[in-house]
Formats: structure tokens, sequence, C-alpha cells
């Protein structure tokens, strides 16, 4: 199996192919706007709609700066500022997901189309490449998409069984 192969496999794991855990469209699909919001009673957590801005603001920085367009990609002071939710909303909630799964796709285009010297070209700003960033991001889905799921579990609004 190729890199890209492997890549596009992780890739769509983490969007909408059911692997060894759930890919989120599938985790996101009934998450209504008070769980997406919803966070324990301590407050250690982060919400399911701070995890999808996270999981977002560094897939779209990514792909603007693979595109070459630095000045659009998103800012952030810290990591925790990755977390930060816009205006409350039903709309936002649904705007967020959409835009995620965009933005998600578009980097699945990059990689299916991409030369393989392409894959191997450092990213404009950073010192590693599209295969190397694209491997880290599907990992850091991967977990944040868990801990999605663990609140799912908490608040009961995880089906008791599913197909994964």
């Amino acid at each position: 199996m190729d890199v890209r192969t492997l890549l596009l496999q992780q890739w769509a794991s983490c969007l909408d192919k059911e692997d060894w855990f759930p890919p989120l469209e599938k985790v996101l699909e009934n998450v209504t706007f008070e769980q997406a919001l919803w966070k324990p009673a301590d407050g250690a957590m982060n919400s399911i709609w701070e995890l999808v801005c996270h999981l977002l603001f560094y897939e779209k920085r990514y792909l603007m700066r693979f595109l070459g367009e630095t000045a659009n990609e998103p800012k952030a002071e810290n990591n925790e500022s990755t977390f930060q939710l816009p205006t409350e909303t039903l709309e936002n909630w649904e705007e967020t997901k959409q835009e995620f799964f965009y933005v998600h796709r578009e980097l699945e285009k990059i990689l299916a189309t991409s030369e393989h010297e392409d894959l191997y070209r450092q990213v404009p700003g950073e010192d590693y490449s599209l295969v190397l960033e694209l491997k880290s991001l599907a990992m850091h889905n991967a977990y944040h998409i868990g801990q999605i799921v663990f609140l799912s579990k908490m608040q009961g609004a995880w089906a008791r069984k599913r197909s994964f």
C-alpha cells in the first residue's frame, strides 16, 4: 500500500468511513444544539462544539498554508483560544459542522490529486510536508472524536447499540 492510499484511508476514517472508531459525520449526526454546548458540571472538559471549533481551526489553518493563502488562515493567541465558539446559535452550530466537513474534504482532494513530489514538499511557513501534517491531523482528529463520543455518552445521547 502506498502512502497516499494509507493517508486517504485515515483521512476518510476521520470524517465519513467507519473504521476502528466512528467517523465524525456519524458522531455529530444527531447531536443537538444543547448537547453541542453541554459540559460536565465541573467544567473541566470542552464542549462538543468547542472541540469541533478546535479541529476546524487546525484543518483550516493548514489548508490555507498549503494553498499559500497565509493571510486568510485563522489566528489564535494560543491553543486554548482555538476552542472558542462563535455566537451560540443553532445556525452557527450547523455552520461550524458544515465548514469542518468542507475543509476536511478540501484537504482530502489535495491529498488525492497531489503528485508524489507535492506530498513531500515543505508546507509554506512550516518545516514539514503534506504527508506528515495530514498524518498528524488524522491522529489529532481521532483523539478528539473519542472525546466527543465520551461527552455524548456522558449526556446519555450515545445509542446503546451502534453499528460500530
